[in-house]
């Protein structure tokens, strides 16, 4: 029997998802082709990377947007946040839907995916895993039950290769704080740069990086005499892949431009 996911991409004209991988030859990349293949319904017809080294995949690898000669129903990011003005013009000519993994996106970025979202179904999550999209909810409502009498703090941990600070997830994480709150907190990354008291409308973000952490993300409600604390931690790259995985079998099946996140997913295949 089918899943719910497996019908609704059948029930929009498809079975099969050809993907096209940007960054394949990246840790997560490589995760992510791994999990592509063992999916009955996705297909990986080819990445773009120019530092991977084609003897590790059975499909091509081209080294830059000029070489592709393959046509994809769906491209997936997993690169670095640069990539954008390459794979989203590409993807514009030759009306692909995109499914965006990466993070560290600068304003101006986000500004630029925002206008691409007129042309392309765009798919952008700061999380691929479907647990973390669960923490931010739970958080939301802890939020508004506990917000005004207790202090908020935000820990994130991650393996020492990454390069973004804090994290695109605890970014997510804070702004659904902060949106609970009304927008009343203010962000404090880290409390090295002066000695003064908390403020109580002080949102506090923390960063680890080291050893292989895959991630990790605490929310913590400090109150009189008692802490609550929401917590995820991935133990694979492996569930992020596979909520791409997901994301690219759903995006590939909207026709309307428009940027779709994995609540949209989620209630498409309830």
């Amino acid at each position: 029997m089918m899943t719910k996911l497996q019908l609704y991409r059948v029930a929009f004209g498809g079975y099969m998802t050809n993907v096209l991988i940007w960054g394949i030859g990246g840790r997560m990349g490589k995760t992510l082709y791994d999990c592509l293949n063992k999916n009955e319904n996705t297909n990986v017809i080819g990445g773009v990377d120019k530092f991977a080294n084609q003897k590790d995949f059975s499909v091509p690898v081209f080294n830059s947007i000029s070489d592709i000669n393959v046509k994809a129903d769906v491209i997936i990011d997993f690169s670095r946040a640069e990539a954008l003005y390459d794979i989203l013009p590409y993807a514009k000519e030759n009306k692909i839907p995109v499914v965006l993994c990466t993070t560290g996106y600068s304003e101006l970025d986000l500004d630029y995916i925002n206008e691409m979202s007129k042309e392309i179904p765009l798919f952008k999550s700061s999380n691929m895993s479907i647990g973390i999209n669960l923490l931010i909810d739970l958080v939301r409502k802890a939020t508004a039950l506990l917000g005004e009498n207790f202090d908020i703090e935000l820990i994130e941990q991650h393996h020492n290769m990454k390069v973004d600070s804090p994290s695109g997830t605890a970014l997510s994480i804070a702004d659904a704080i902060k949106e609970e709150m009304n927008n009343t907190l203010e962000y404090k990354f880290g409390r090295q740069d002066n000695n003064e008291r908390r403020k109580k409308n002080e949102l506090g973000i923390h960063a680890v990086r080291g050893g292989t952490v895959v991630g990790k993300h605490e929310v913590l409600f400090l109150g009189n005499d008692e802490v609550i604390t929401i917590k995820h931690e991935a133990s694979s790259k492996a569930v992020f892949a596979e909520g791409a995985v997901k994301a690219s079998i759903f995006i590939s099946s909207i026709k309307t431009p428009g940027i779709y996140n994995m609540n949209d997913l989620i209630k498409a295949t309830k």
